[in-house]
């Protein structure tokens, strides 16, 4: 279910398998099952599968981590955010020039159908804030925080620390200027809560985004998501 604004409008003209197959010679679902399957194995394809995943902010991290993954066969993806995508954004964001100012969540699910058209998608046109908290992100394993501004940060952790305490949380605070990729870490800051970043660098301090830094931190926090659906956390 494809949904739109906090006035639930239907998001239309979206791609459908179909529309793709005319273009190109889509493989089945089984193919590609077992494509993916002869990469990760059988057992984590299937957990994979079974899982469901929220992204908050389709952004440099969103839009990477949400890639990532569709890629890894993860079942359905929750997709949330308000804004369209502009000409700053495509220095380290998954949009292409033919995007320019469309609504992202629209501009991304065209881009994951032509990626991996098997994987639900659940996308909100809309501001995440504790009115919709509950009845956007209920039906999450993970939850993937990928805002821009800290109190929108600290707005969500608190509701999901506070009323999803099931569900696992995986924030991101520090991934501007051009300081080493190294710094990039995941730390784990409380049970089923996870920050990735170096966590100091400030892009209102350091004035800069450069698309490997953002991109990394993105991949530590969908890469701990397959660790958490897998049940194989490891930090080490």
């Amino acid at each position: 279910m494809i949904l739109g604004g906090t006035t639930k409008k239907i998001l239309k003209n979206l791609p459908k398998i179909s529309d793709i197959a005319e273009k190109y010679d889509i493989p089945s679902r089984e193919e590609m099952s077992k494509a993916l399957e002869s990469r990760i194995g059988k057992v984590l394809a299937e957990k994979f599968a079974g899982a469901v995943v929220a992204v908050c902010g389709l952004g440099g991290l969103g839009s990477n981590i949400a890639i990532s993954l569709a890629r890894s066969g993860v079942g359905k993806l929750i997709l949330v955010d308000f804004d369209r995508v502009d000409m700053g954004n495509l220095n380290r964001q998954q949009y292409k020039v033919s995007q320019l100012g469309m609504e992202k969540p629209t501009a991304l699910f065209e881009n994951l159908r032509e990626i991996a058209p098997y994987v639900e998608i659940e996308a909100h046109c809309t501001k995440l804030g504790e009115a919709n908290f509950s009845s956007i992100l209920s039906s999450a394993q993970v939850i993937c925080e990928a805002f821009d501004v800290p109190e929108d940060k600290s707005k969500l952790a608190n509701f999901v620390l506070e009323n999803l305490r099931d569900k696992v949380l995986i924030s991101s605070s520090g991934m501007a200027g051009i300081d080493s990729a190294n710094k990039i870490k995941t730390r784990k800051i409380a049970e089923n809560f996870y920050i990735c970043g170096d966590g100091v660098s400030d892009v209102d301090i350091h004035g800069t985004l450069f698309a490997p830094r953002v991109m990394l931190c993105a991949a530590h926090q969908s890469h701990l998501t397959l660790q958490v659906i897998a049940g194989q956390v490891n930090l080490d």
